[in-house]
């Protein structure tokens, strides 16, 4: 199949399986994300998304199963999908765990490129999701999450 259109995404071979992660995951009241779609899909282990998190992996892309070419359908199927269902999409920063003062913010692709970085860090999240989370975000300011988060984003 060709580029995934909100006319064809359902048509695509991979849609079940993201929806059923999807589906999965709003059932037990997590917030969608790529990741934990990716994880629920088999395409990424747990242990290889922690590393990744630690800073011992370069960039998610390098340890996720199958093609990048896949992975990049998975993310388009699931902002249609998405939509669709009336989700918020929030973008999220990703810093990197366990280390004391300057958190480094972490990579998902090898280049960098900001397209590819915004698909992956966006978050989907269902009204009651999105009161909840704006109640927690009036207090502290969700941006400033990683210190060294860029203003160029």
């Amino acid at each position: 199949m060709k580029k995934a259109t909100p006319a064809n995404y359902k048509k695509d071979q991979l849609y079940p399986k993201v929806a059923g992660a999807v589906a999965e995951l709003m059932q037990a009241d997590k917030i969608v994300s790529p990741v934990e779609v990716l994880i629920t899909m088999q395409r990424l282990e747990r242990r290889q998304y922690e590393d990744w998190r630690f800073g011992r992996i370069a960039y998610l892309e390098r340890v996720l199963v199958g093609n990048l070419s896949k992975a990049n359908r998975i993310l388009r199927i699931l902002r249609l999908h998405a939509e669709a269902l009336q989700l918020t999409p929030s973008w999220t920063a990703y810093c990197r765990w366990g280390k004391r003062g300057r958190r480094a913010r972490l990579r998902f692709s090898k280049h960098g490129d900001p397209n590819v970085e915004r698909a992956y860090a966006m978050h989907y999240l269902t009204r009651e999701q999105q009161r909840q989370t704006s109640r927690k975000d009036s207090t502290k300011d969700r941006d400033m999450a990683c210190d060294a988060v860029e203003a160029s984003f």
